[in-house]
């Protein structure tokens, strides 16, 4: 740990109070802490349960509230009093104590660190479980080849993560590789970790299947969208989808069925396709289609939506799911960066065996105001 003296660790500490203060600013939790306030004195009025339906709505927005609050205040009037406590303890004890006070500000640091990240997931959807799909881009065999690498990548780090993942649909590739791989990953902020993935992953390597050993670059789509909770509305009608049923294949064993119990769900007027084939039943298959079906409805009227906040405003941000986001090279060096944080490591064994963690907070950094 490095040893900030005396007066940069005092600048340091104001530094992090401005930041507490401005993030407080920013995510209005005081707005938040003075609503608690009144609604914590009107629960304890006399008349407060004489409406019983109207007190038990504000008794469970006072605990949602609590919830958001409970760790920044954890922290707050510890990050602001440490400026005072700096001064307060070198009086005391000098320069012997710059050690214990660096290790306690970084600590604070980091608390907050975590804190402005929970605030990056923030967002309606982030919470809920995800369907994760990985699709190759043209280029038959290779493109199949790094759909595979991908979804054995990602499924160490759902491992790691301790999610619970189904597959929904698999489709084996010509040869080598996947056609196509759908996911439903469940866990705590499953999509708000996930929503950073959507976009084209680029590999540049020696292709295996070349026997001249030439360099190829494949190209592979990864699209998330968040299972919708059950408040959230979207209307489909009967006559804008065509559903097929065909007989499951895959990966062989549990994931192969002997019936036609495998659907195919198109919805016409978007031109969007899911399938699921994970069950034996058909009826359940078709639930869990629709339930993709519809979270695909919903992720493009919210891109929709992006697209016109963003022309009014006058930005040229693109934030089509078809952007190349990441670049995995392997060959004449080795490198993953992503390009829309500038984050890369030339380390990339454990990243292709599943540490993701870096790259995903780097995006979910990126996206803090």
């Amino acid at each position: 740990m490095e040893i900030k003296p005396t007066k940069e660790l005092q600048k340091s500490a104001k530094d992090l109070v401005e930041r507490f203060q401005n993030r407080w600013s920013l995510l209005n939790l005081q707005t938040d802490f003075d609503r608690l306030h009144s609604l914590k004195e009107k629960a304890k009025t006399s008349e407060f349960w004489d409406k019983p339906e109207k007190a038990q709505e504000e008794t469970r927005l006072q605990n949602s509230i609590e919830k958001k609050l409970e760790p920044w205040l954890e922290i707050r009037q510890e990050i602001l009093d440490f400026p005072d406590l700096i001064e307060i303890t070198l009086e005391e004890e000098g320069d012997s104590a710059l050690g214990n006070l660096n290790s306690e500000f970084d600590k604070l640091s980091g608390k907050l660190e975590d804190l402005e990240i929970l605030g990056a997931l923030g967002g309606p959807d982030d919470f809920n479980n995800a369907f994760f799909n990985i699709h190759p881009g043209a280029g038959g065999t290779e493109s199949q080849d790094w759909a595979e690498i991908l979804f054995r990548m990602y499924s160490r780090y759902f491992e790691n993560k301790g999610y619970k993942v189904d597959l929904i649909d698999y489709q084996e590739g010509e040869g080598a590789g996947i056609k196509n791989v759908t996911l439903h990953v469940q866990g705590e902020y499953a999509f708000g970790y996930l929503k950073g993935e959507n976009g084209v992953h680029r590999l540049v390597r020696i292709s295996p299947f070349d026997a001249n050993k030439r360099r190829h670059t494949s190209f592979a789509s990864i699209h998330v969208e968040p299972e919708l909770d059950d408040n959230i509305a979207i209307v489909i009608d009967e006559k804008d989808l065509r559903v097929d049923t065909y007989r499951s294949s895959g990966a062989g064993g549990q994931h192969v069925n002997k019936t036609d119990s495998a659907v195919r769900m198109i919805h016409i007027p978007s031109g969007i396709v899911v399938q699921c084939q994970n069950e034996r039943s058909q009826i359940k298959n078709r639930s869990t289609a629709m339930k993709m079906l519809k979270a695909k409805l919903y992720e493009l009227e919210k891109q929709k939506n992006a697209e016109e906040a963003a022309k009014k405003s006058g930005e040229k941000k693109d934030i089509a799911w078809g952007s190349q986001i990441r670049s995995y090279v392997f060959h004449p060096y080795n490198l993953i960066k992503d390009h829309r944080t500038d984050h890369e490591t030339a380390n990339i064994g454990p990243v292709m065996d599943g540490d993701l963690d870096s790259f995903i907070m780097a995006y979910l950094r990126s996206q803090i105001g």
